[in-house]
């Protein structure tokens, strides 16, 4: 009796799972099409604003990790030596 009841719940557990992970990805998802937080709002970093409270205009550094090697193509088509 006990041996005819596993797989049942084997796969009861397994369509929870599934439905718990698709439920997660799909707040995932919607979080990502809306640029707002949690609170409703829109939240921009600190640093992008300038001193009046507007977003900054001026060019931002970037930086870019690569995989160690001595000589690298920037997009504009140069070379980067370091």
């Amino acid at each position: 009796m006990l041996n005819s009841l596993f797989p049942i719940l084997y796969g009861a557990a397994f369509v929870f799972l599934l439905w718990q992970a698709f439920r997660v990805m799909g707040q995932g998802f919607r979080a990502a099409r809306s640029p707002k937080d949690r609170t409703g709002q829109i939240t921009v970093h600190p640093e992008l604003l300038d001193q009046e409270g507007r977003i900054t205009e001026e060019d931002l550094l970037t930086v870019r990790f690569s995989g160690g090697s001595d000589s690298e193509e920037m997009p504009d088509g140069s070379r980067n030596h370091d």
